[in-house]
């Protein structure tokens, strides 16, 4: 497996740090609304990359939080007139709807800054204690300048970043890059802490839940959208290497954005589309398929010609495996669970190789070529058939593409026979007849 990592900007082949296991976190969303389109390609994207390792014998645990502490919650809450539990719940449920419409596993743990608060608080006070933070008026910030490298992960020079700087002559901080860690606030939830009555920074939260979780400080992959990488991922690794002397992750991993007829989604241009409401018009098989034909670190431009093209790709791959599945069922032949590696290897290739989905798609696409000359056979091999199924199967698996097996009872084998009966004899008025309870069933 190689994957690019954001740190080293190279394509590095993936070693474990744990033979054998995969230790994985993505950074998961604050639960204020209704996820958007470009919130769920990391869904997309990580659970991809878990099913991939996952395929070629990994054992994975992918971790990804919920931030359910922030000033935005706080306002949504106010202005509903209700608590913010009630807010980050109804989020949280909705973006796991969206999560298993997009047929995403769910994580293996899923933290809530509100539930991890005594170790955010111990981390922040191992911070001071050690000189990389300080105390301000009950605010606690983070001194940039305590650690070598920052910028590192962003390709960044200090430098360039004081320069674009919003220097605030009033401000607390002694360097105008260092960041919040604890903050003291009169509203919304708090907790008291040695500082101040209130509540963490978002940089810190996730730096504590990975250890908390994985119960040490340096994990396999930290994965995000490629907007995270700074300030969020950089402030989240300089944190770290004060407190534990470690990055975090060996591997970081970035998705691209999502643009909508090649614009950037914004609010200011009216166009962030819901994902629920994509998923309801679209389907979550179509969306997943859109989302993965482009190489996870590439803008994803989401437009009608693609949302078509994708349509019809997937109808591609989707109609011979139901042609299939009611010929292997006619001939009363059940699928085995062998598949055909010559059919799968390219395929497993392409995404080996930093999850390459175009041309995984490509080498699906090949696979499908030659299992429609198998349907085609007047004399078909159903064994071999059976095996180019499967190994469909696995591939839409892998690429986390929802396909349910279709097997005809005795009354749709019956129904198959009259039609082909009715078209043999060119009864076309029963034909048509029996052919539009066929597709009701949903056999043809």
């Amino acid at each position: 497996m190689k994957l690019f990592n954001s740190m080293t900007q190279s394509i590095e082949e993936f070693k474990p740090l744990h033979e054998g296991e995969v230790r994985m976190y993505v950074c998961g969303p604050t639960v204020y609304n209704y996820p958007h389109i470009g919130n769920v390609r990391p869904i997309v994207v990580f659970d991809t990359l878990k099913r991939t390792l996952q395929a070629i014998g990994y054992n994975v645990k992918m971790v990804s939080n919920y931030t359910d502490v922030d000033d935005k919650i706080i306002k949504v809450a106010k202005e509903a007139g209700v608590s913010e539990k009630e807010i980050t719940e109804k989020f949280i449920k909705a973006y796991n709807e969206d999560r298993l419409s997009l047929h995403a596993m769910m994580p293996d743990a899923a933290p809530k800054v509100t539930e991890t608060m005594d170790a955010i608080i111990a981390f922040i006070n191992l911070l001071v204690e050690k000189g990389n933070a300080y105390v301000v008026d009950g605010d606690v910030y983070f001194r940039v300048n305590s650690v070598d490298d920052y910028g590192k992960l962003s390709n960044q020079q200090i430098e360039d970043l004081m320069v674009g700087a919003r220097i605030d002559e009033n401000s607390k901080k002694e360097n105008p890059l260092d960041f919040t860690l604890w903050k003291r606030t009169e509203e919304g939830i708090r907790w008291q802490s040695p500082w101040s009555l209130g509540r963490p920074g978002w940089h810190t939260e996730c730096v504590v839940m990975i250890n908390d979780v994985f119960k040490e400080p340096i994990i396999d992959i930290h994965g995000g959208g490629m907007d995270l990488k700074f300030p969020h991922h950089e402030n989240e690794i300089a944190q770290s290497k004060a407190a534990y002397g470690t990055a975090i992750a060996k591997y970081w991993i970035h998705n691209g954005m999502v643009n909508i007829d090649g614009e950037k989604m914004s609010k200011s241009l009216g166009n962030v589309i819901w994902a629920k409401d994509m998923i309801a018009s679209i389907g979550g098989n179509v969306l997943r398929w859109l989302m993965l034909s482009t190489h996870y670190r590439s803008p994803l431009n989401i437009n009608e010609d693609g949302i078509e093209t994708a349509r019809k790709e997937l109808s591609k791959v989707m109609q011979p495996l139901k042609q299939a599945y009611v010929k292997l069922s006619l001939a009363d032949h059940v699928i085995g669970e062998d598949y055909d590696e010559v059919l799968v290897v390219p395929f497993l290739a392409a995404m080996e190789d930093d999850l390459n989905t175009p041309n995984a798609f490509a080498a699906l696409f090949e696979a499908v070529k030659v299992f429609n000359q198998t349907l085609r056979q007047r004399e078909i091999d159903y064994a071999k058939l059976s095996k180019q199924c499967v190994s469909i199967e696995k591939m839409l698996d892998i690429l986390g593409i929802e396909s349910q097996r279709l097997v005809l009872s005795d009354e749709d084998k019956a129904l198959h026979g009259k039609w082909r009966a009715a078209v043999k004899e060119k009864d076309f008025e029963q034909a048509d007849m029996y052919r539009a309870k066929l597709i009701e069933r949903g056999i043809l």
